[in-house]
């Protein structure tokens, strides 16, 4: 039986994920932005957190974490490469790494670009992928320390999983990344349609998050440098698929 999967608004944007395994009893918290929320969801269901994983030593990540632990006695786990600016761990991680909880089994990637040790992770038998600020919805984070070339590698890892994926990130852009999206390749019917769905289920005040692996594929542009179409309208049609990638990064932010 897969992890059941919630997905908290927390703060003004933030996602956090609860994944419940049934067989075990066992859940798994992914970022921590706000601890009320989080505690709420967990009593409504009679859920007792075991583990929290935290992606990325940004406040708006990992700020609600002391607050849960004085209710809730869950080991901590994190990337080795960010534990200086973490909260204290109990589980250090690199990439490849696995990570268990209950009956469930996660694999750790290292995402940096957002962030230097910037983790993410996939649950197979799920097909849940925790992305928080690498992959987002129909966007990427911003690189605030890493390189655009070491993003699109970080990216690169996660475009190769099962299309059917569940993609878990940390924040509702979506919308905003749909407008810039159409900038970069305005001729994409999918993306286009993506767009109408999103900005209906906003106005419903529903989450854009998860989405679905395959739909980023099909219209993410931070996936898409290998789009003729992307290329042609960037005049970038010799460049490098990292080339291609900057350019796209460097125009979202200066839109």
């Amino acid at each position: 039986m897969p992890f059941e999967l919630v997905t908290i608004p927390c703060l003004s944007d933030n996602y956090a994920f609860l994944a419940h395994d049934h067989a075990s009893g066992k859940t798994l918290l992914v970022d921590a932005p706000e601890a009320r929320p989080i505690i709420k969801a967990l009593a409504e269901r009679g859920w007792i957190l075991s583990d929290i994983i935290l992606t990325h030593h940004h406040l708006d990540h990992v700020q609600g974490l002391n607050e849960i632990l004085s209710v809730h006695s869950a080991r901590v786990i994190g990337a080795l490469a960010d534990k200086n600016r973490l909260p204290p761990l109990d589980v250090e991680v690199s990439e490849n790494d696995r990570i268990s909880v209950g009956t469930q089994t996660g694999r750790v990637f290292d995402v940096s670009g957002h962030t230097i040790g910037h983790i993410a992770v996939y649950f197979e038998d799920s097909k849940l992928l925790f992305t928080a600020d690498s992959l987002m919805a129909l966007g990427c984070g911003r690189l605030f320390e890493g390189s655009a070339k070491q993003m699109w590698e970080s990216l690169s890892k996660l475009a190769n999983l099962d299309p059917e994926t569940i993609v878990c990130s940390g924040h509702e852009y979506t919308i905003a990344n749909g407008r810039f999206a159409l900038t970069i390749e305005p001729q994409n019917t999918k993306l286009q349609k993506r767009i109408k769905t999103i900005t209906n289920l906003r106005a419903k005040g529903a989450p854009t998050v998860p989405s679905v692996l395959l739909e980023e594929l099909e219209t993410n542009p931070f996936l898409r440098p290998k789009s003729e179409n992307i290329r042609r309208n960037l005049k970038l049609q010799n460049a490098s698929e990292a080339q291609v990638f900057a350019e796209i990064r460097s125009r979202k932010d200066n839109f």
